[in-house]
């Protein structure tokens, strides 16, 4: 496939480095920032991707965005691969998914609420893209603590737990206290004026008196995934 750069543009890179042997090195497929790129430069990271025989996932891309990719990728060697714009997650997957795999380990990415919903998908893709058991389960945040606590016995099988949390994000530090597994705690950007962007929740997580909560960025639910991951496999070594 060849692409050209619009009228006035730098000409584009004619090849980009890609983390090759990360699998190997990591247990980890090479995840790509998708939110500062363009469509073109996409378009040849998947490529180069499949030429790998990786599979290509790439986070933070929005709908008219993954249309130009699909474009572009329309017409090249490997037209026929999938392609999909996971909407909820906000990413773009190349290539088939592996099945899950029950004995590495369930994980379970909660939600406080619907608003939390692109962040905890972003997660459950990225785990999926290592073939990890994932359940998202919304609609548990502390402001109605009874629905939290109606799913512990639940959650109690889960070897992880990814709490994703707008507002003061307490939801962390609750599961954090009543259960024993490995919490990681993500600080979403949802919230009123006080609440910064998600600063009053990365406050918050950071400040946790429950003792072992792991705290990642803000938005940051492909962190979390990774996290996950490494306890993961960590056990399984």
């Amino acid at each position: 496939m060849t692409i050209a750069p619009a009228s006035g543009e730098p000409p584009l890179a004619p090849s980009i480095r890609l983390d090759l042997d990360r699998r190997r090195r990591l247990g980890m497929v090479e995840a790509i920032w998708g939110e500062h790129k363009s469509a073109e430069q996409i378009a040849l990271v998947l490529e180069q991707l499949q030429a790998a025989s990786e599979l290509g996932l790439v986070t933070r891309v929005d709908p008219a965005k993954a249309e130009a990719v699909a474009s572009l990728l329309s017409n090249g060697p490997q037209a026929g691969l999938a392609l999909v714009h996971h909407r909820q997650a906000r990413c773009l997957t190349r290539g088939p998914l592996p099945d899950a795999d029950p004995q590495r380990g369930r994980v379970v990415v909660l939600g406080g609420g619907s608003s939390d919903l692109a962040v905890a998908a972003e997660a459950q893709l990225a785990l999926q893209c290592h073939g990890i058991p994932c359940e998202l389960v919304l609609d548990v945040g502390v402001a109605g603590l009874q629905r939290l606590l109606n799913q512990l016995d639940h959650l109690r099988s889960a070897r992880v737990l990814i709490a994703c949390a707008g507002m003061e994000g307490a939801l962390p530090t609750v599961l954090a206290g009543l259960l024993p597994q490995p919490v990681i705690g993500v600080p979403v950007s949802v919230g009123y004026g006080v609440s910064a962007g998600g600063q009053a929740a990365l406050m918050g997580m950071l400040a946790s008196c429950a003792p072992g909560l792991s705290v990642v960025n803000i938005d940051n639910g492909y962190g979390a995934a990774m996290a996950a991951l490494r306890i993961l496999q960590s056990r399984s070594n």
